[in-house]
């Protein structure tokens, strides 16, 4: 049977993670809390944020811009997380 989570993306319970999706506490709270379809939201998002910044995950500062987004995304702490101006679901421009 699946493992279920209380989803913060899409606040309902869904089937969760396999593993931790990140290191450190920030990838074991989002495996606690993170459903696999929000994850997936996830995944569209920063290729959207790696895009429009010009970011690489290669980069230590761009890391940690990084993992504030994820913050932001996830559990609204911050500034960060939203889409882009000018971006909607879907990684079209409006």
């Amino acid at each position: 049977m699946a493992r279920m989570v209380q989803c913060v993306v899409l606040k309902v319970e869904a089937e969760g993670l396999d593993r931790p999706p990140h290191p450190g506490e920030l990838g074991q709270r989002i495996y606690e809390n993170v459903s696999r379809e929000g994850w997936r939201q996830w995944l569209e998002r920063l290729t959207t944020i790696i895009n429009e910044n010009g970011l690489t995950t290669a980069d230590p500062q761009h890391l940690e811009l990084i993992e504030r987004h994820m913050r932001g995304f996830f559990f609204d702490e911050g500034d960060y997380g939203q889409a882009p101006a000018g971006f909607q679901q879907g990684g079209g421009k409006k």
